[in-house]
């Protein structure tokens, strides 16, 4: 599955977070999203990049951008992450790979000279409009927020 490119409108989706409660992308209508997908919740990796949006959340959010995390973790394991790390945004429980597969973020990984399929690392950038305006697919886990607004800022 490709990735979708800036411009792209991005898909509308509908999925369960943490609490239970489903969030629409089209409910973020009038506001910047970042939309990251993480391989699994309280992992290494996946821990430095969500703690590091939280970190950072007062900023972002004063900049405008809500963030919502995507995996395919069930919602009691994203709950448990969540609580964990007081994460403060929403987490959905992709269990079913709908928004993952949706946005490109599924395919052919390699480690140690072997490949399989799995989450790709990516964040998006949405706009007001639902419009794609980024595509971070390098992801730096430990500085994310810092690597999103240069991007942003290198429009």
């Amino acid at each position: 599955m490709a990735f979708l490119n800036k411009g792209d409108k991005a898909p509308d989706f509908s999925v369960k977070d943490q609490e239970g409660k489903m969030v629409a992308l089209k409910d973020f209508r009038g506001h910047k999203v970042i939309l990251y997908f993480y391989p699994k919740a309280d992992t290494p990796g996946c821990t430095a990049e969500s703690c590091n949006l939280r970190d950072n959340y007062d900023d972002l959010l004063g900049r405008g951008y809500k963030i919502i995390g995507v995996s395919p973790d069930t919602i009691e394991k994203q709950n448990k992450f969540a609580e964990k790390y007081n994460l403060p945004f929403s987490l959905l429980a992709d269990t079913e790979m709908d928004v993952i597969k949706a946005y490109g973020a599924w395919g052919t990984k390699s480690m140690y000279g072997k490949s399989y399929e799995g989450l790709l690392r990516t964040t998006y950038v949405i706009d007001e409009q639902g419009k794609i305006e980024k595509v971070i697919t390098s992801v730096k886990t430990k500085d994310h927020a810092a690597q999103i607004l240069q991007a942003m800022e290198e429009e």
